[in-house]
This record gives structure tokens, sequence and C-alpha cells, in this order.
């Protein structure tokens, strides 16, 4: 059963969830009357099965660890524009430079973020290169 104690703080962690996950978790409502995901109608005890490893050899995906996901929805969080106070809170972490080893922005999002200036200067009405 989750609780404080199983926090790796051992701390509470409110966890909100978006529409997403809520329209998921809704459409598992009434196929068990404790657990949420089944198969079959029974209830998945074990996510590491022969079929999840052949669905990783499928996607090409070696060297697969549960925790990674957490470093790829930290990333998709930053890439969406979540601010890292934000992130700090919905992740948990207690400081701000763990947030930053989780989360990690792409070339692109970094590129954007570098012309922002660029509307600082078009106010100043400098010549444009040709």
């Amino acid at each position: 059963m989750p609780c404080a104690l199983n926090s790796k703080n051992r701390k509470p962690l409110g966890v909100p969830l978006n529409q997403t996950a809520l329209s998921i978790l809704y459409r598992q409502f009434g196929k068990h009357p404790i657990r949420v995901f089944t198969y079959n109608g029974k209830p998945i005890a074990n996510a590491n099965t022969r079929a999840w490893r052949q669905a990783l050899k499928r996607a090409d995906i070696s060297n697969f660890r549960w925790h990674d996901l957490r470093h790829t929805w930290a990333s998709w969080q930053r890439q969406n524009g979540t601010q890292l106070d934000e992130l700090q809170k919905l992740g948990g972490w207690l400081s701000e430079s763990m947030v930053r080893r989780y989360a990690h922005l792409s070339s692109e999002d970094i590129s954007q973020a570098s012309m922002r200036i660029d509307a600082a200067f078009d106010k100043l009405n400098l010549p444009k290169s040709t």
C-alpha cells in the first residue's frame, strides 16, 4: 500500500493527475474490484513480463530501466514549458539541483530560448543583416 514511508524522502507526495491519466484510469473502472489494471480479467501483478521484454525488443529499446521513465517525464515537462519550481513540486524533489539531473531541454528548446532576445533588439530598430 502506498504511503509516505515508501517515498524516497519519507514525506507525503501528492500526485495531481492530468486529463490523460484520469481518462486512462476511468476506462479501467469496474474491470476488477481492487486492482486498477488487468489483463484478461486478472490483475497485473508484474509488468516485467515476457510480453513487455518482447515489446522493448521490437521498439529497439535496450538497457531499459523503469526509473528512466521519471527522467523522460521530467524532460517532457520542461520541454513543454513547466518551470523548474513547478516541476520540483510535481516530482517531489527536495532541491532544484535534483530537478536539473532529471529534466533536460532539447537542443530545439535551447535554440528557441536563445532567440527570445531578438524581441529586445527588434525594439532598437537595428539594421538587419542581409
